[in-house]
């Protein structure tokens, strides 16, 4: 088969006008063209008023080698090459040890899983409850203000990407095809297969909830075990090498294979490797708030008249500053229809997130504006930035009346430091509520200092970003893990042999899609290890 790329044609083409550009691209008549697939679609908006969509596409035609050697100085046509994920080992049925995986985010599962299909018969231990348990515990939170520390929206099966956009893109190159694999099981549990080819794939919560569970009763068959409400609180070590770990309840697990897939909430989990000299450093993260504009406005600063357009779906955007000060400023995790979260997983704190749902129908986009902070601005040992966190989560706390509403301003006010004490025409989306003030006092003046001179940069690239009515809530802490568990080549822990820290909460990823990615690894990993292979 053969792949062509960069095939440009108008938003509202008929469905004939994708062979005819392949026709027309290599120049044959339609006898010749056997089949042809959509293997990837974006879209080119930058021209309001034109915009396009951008086709890579797969086909099978007859004399392929000819068509090669006519167009071999064209690098838009190419022999489609193979994206299939291939397991990288096999299970040797007389080794009995069964590797544990602690945690069963994106990076927990996958790891998870494909341990499962090579035939290890991995444990899963997660300290939270099953995704539909917790999802009842999350909505009572966001209802009645009702915190369930070991169940919420960062702790529990699927972790904190269950409660989100469910984004699936990511910057890194992965030449083994892990990506790839990561949205086929996705598919194959229930997720929409447009995600294998739209440019900008994304799941939403309710539709992850549901395959989060058809991807824990895939590993069950394949032999494997998922165990819920199983906090791990200790590990067993002997000669720098691990040995199995201690549940809350006392229970010792043992295995010399341990894949650490928490979460970058997981504040026990890092305290506790701490105190067994696990080499951890302090790592940089960012921080802010999270602002609400209306869905329609977004849609028609990026799309103009095209806006609504159900291919293009709701908008949204990308947005980075490098400020006066030298700190960036950007948006992350931006929720096109969605809404803001209750995102608390301590008592006696504010933490806040973005989702939505598939549809991404709600009236509100949402995104975080955040800072980046370093160890410079939290120095001490590796777990400080922890505490800096937490200082800032109270602090909203408080500012927000003690009851878990979160504290917020408008837009408007914010810019001239002024108070908030009406809402205008955006009202919150944040519940259990928001109450209005000002929220000079739950961030760092340097952090508060940095968004004002953002903004109106961003409404440079979004005309109306800077709307007086736009609603800012605080605060965004949890962007990435503070820490980062050092490994080495082999993915273990370069002080402690077996442990593989892993994902997100390690400090090796950011988002489903790369969490899931550094599952894989972690995974092959421990299958080289235990058959005595090498890893390169």
């Amino acid at each position: 088969m053969l792949r062509l790329t960069d095939i440009r044609l108008p938003l509202n083409h008929p469905e004939i006008a994708i062979k005819n550009a392949i026709l027309k691209r290599i120049n044959i008549s339609e006898k010749d063209l056997v089949q042809f697939k959509i293997f990837k679609r974006g879209y080119d908006a930058r021209k309001h008023n034109d915009i396009r969509l951008v086709y890579t596409i797969d086909i099978e035609a007859k004399n392929e080698k000819g068509i090669l050697y006519k167009f071999r100085k064209n690098n838009q046509i190419k022999i489609k090459p193979d994206t299939q994920y291939k397991l990288v080992a096999k299970a040797d049925p007389n080794v009995q040890e069964r590797p544990i995986i602690i945690g069963t985010g994106p990076c927990g599962i996958f790891a998870g899983l494909v341990l499962a299909q090579m035939g290890f018969n991995p444990i899963l231990l997660e300290r939270g409850k099953k995704v539909k348990e917790r999802t009842e515990d999350t909505f009572g939170f966001w209802r009645k203000g009702e915190l369930n520390p070991e169940s919420n929206v960062q702790f529990g099966e699927g972790g904190a990407g269950t409660f989100s956009d469910g984004k699936l893109h990511t910057q890194t190159k992965d030449k083994n095809n892990r990506g790839r694999k990561v949205l086929e099981e996705f598919v194959a549990a229930g997720a929409p297969n447009e995600i294998l080819y739209i440019s900008k794939p994304h799941i939403g919560t309710l539709k992850l909830v549901k395959i989060v569970k058809n991807m824990r009763n895939k590993i069950i068959d394949l032999g494997g075990e998922v165990r819920f409400q199983s906090r791990v609180d200790d590990l067993i070590i002997k000669d720098s090498q691990v040995l199995g770990v201690v549940l809350s309840n006392g229970e010792e697990i043992l295995s010399k294979h341990v894949i650490l897939a928490i979460g970058h909430s997981a504040r026990d989990t890092f305290e506790m490797l701490l105190k067994k000299d696990i080499n951890i450093e302090a790592k940089s993260f960012s921080i802010g708030l999270r602002i609400e504009h209306p869905q329609g406005l977004i849609d028609t600063c990026q799309f103009g008249e095209n806006a609504g357009n159900p291919i293009l779906g709701a908008a949204d955007y990308k947005l980075v500053h490098h400020g006066s000060n030298g700190r960036s400023v950007y948006t992350f995790c931006m929720c096109p229809g969605g809404t803001v979260l209750a995102s608390s997983s301590e008592p006696n704190s504010i933490v806040t997130n973005g989702m939505s749902q598939y549809s991404r129908n709600e009236g509100n986009a949402n995104s975080a504006i955040v800072v980046e902070v370093s160890p410079k601005d939290f120095p001490g040992n590796p777990l400080a930035g922890i505490d800096f966190q937490r200082k800032w989560e109270k602090a909203a706390f408080i500012l927000g009346g003690e009851n878990y509403d979160a504290p917020g301003q408008l837009l408007g006010d914010f810019m001239a430091n002024r108070p908030s004490k009406n809402f205008g025409d955006v009202m919150p989306s944040y519940k259990p509520g928001v109450k209005l003030g000002s929220l000079d006092s739950c961030l760092p003046d340097y952090v508060l200092t940095s968004i004002r001179e953002a903004l109106p940069f961003f409404n440079k690239k979004i005309k109306g970003f800077l709307l007086d009515d736009a609603i800012l809530t605080g605060v965004e802490t949890r962007t990435s893990s503070p820490i980062r568990i050092i490994r080495d080549k082999s993915h273990q822990s370069i002080s402690l042999k077996g442990l593989y820290p892993s994902g997100e909460g390690a400090g090796y990823a950011g988002g489903i899609l790369s969490s899931a990615v550094d599952g894989i690894k972690a995974a092959e990993a421990v299958a080289f290890n235990i058959l005595n292979l090498d890893i390169s």
